[in-house]
């Protein structure tokens, strides 16, 4: 039953490892579960305080992956028309486009909350722009690893 377990938490793992690039799975949280099912084999000790630790990490960066985007937007002269379109960019995209969704959803949804603002084109393209640099720190945000 262990090698099942472990084969299964490695699997879990690199599932939330790709999961960083492909914001399609909540990576941080994916690895977080393998973690758990390791931790309950006898091939590693139990450590709660670990995985209470790791636990809260992974739930702050997924809520980060899906607060920066808006933050991005906001900062580069966005309305929360924009932050909301960012938002409702990122679902739709997500759907529809599938991981390209992720890049595109976000920019154009706050683009086009902007536009509804009525915002000029140049302000809800900046606000865009301003949504797409939050998605990339958002990703840098996920594979940066944590030193405790």
């Amino acid at each position: 039953m262990d090698i099942f377990l472990v084969i299964l938490s490695v699997f879990l793992m690199l599932l939330g490892i790709i999961g960083s690039f492909l914001p399609v799975l909540p990576g941080p949280l994916t690895s977080w579960f393998g973690l758990l099912i390791l931790h309950l084999t006898d091939a590693v000790p139990m450590n709660w305080t670990f995985l209470i630790i790791t636990l809260f990490f992974a739930l702050a960066i997924w809520l980060l992956d899906y607060i920066i985007p808006a933050m991005g937007t906001k900062k580069f002269g966005g309305s929360k028309a924009g932050m909301i379109g960012t938002t409702l960019g990122l679902i739709i995209g997500l759907i529809f486009l599938g991981p390209f969704g992720i890049i595109v959803g976000p920019f154009a949804g706050a683009y086009i909350g902007e536009l509804l603002n009525k915002s000029d084109s140049k302000t809800a393209l900046k606000a865009a722009f301003g949504s797409f640099l939050g998605f990339l720190t958002s990703t840098f945000i996920s594979l940066r690893p944590i030193k405790l």
